[in-house]
């Protein structure tokens, strides 16, 4: 018999309903992309839409670096940040 595979950590100060499948973004939050370095901001940007009722990815991303907007799939590296006063659901 083998022992089970040990269950995988999350990046410390991520919350689980941050990360995967279960992310949700509201219009107006903040997406936030880690860098390789810990405690590094690879990248940052603005929801500013959606494409799923609940508020589940993929999001359309207003990038600070450069403000171009693209379609964003979120990995394990992203979280959202809600900001105070956080948009609205709203499916595009």
């Amino acid at each position: 018999m083998t022992a089970p595979a040990p269950a995988k950590k999350a990046h410390p100060g991520t919350r689980p309903e941050m990360t995967g499948a279960r992310m949700r973004a509201r219009i107006g939050d903040e997406i936030v992309v880690r860098g390789i370095t810990t405690g590094v901001v690879a990248r940052d940007g603005e929801v500013v839409g959606h494409h799923h009722p609940d508020g589940g990815p993929p999001y359309d991303v207003r990038w600070a670096d450069n403000g171009r907007v693209t379609l964003y799939f979120p990995g394990p590296d992203a979280y959202v940040r809600h900001l105070a006063g956080g948009g609205h659901v709203q499916a595009q």
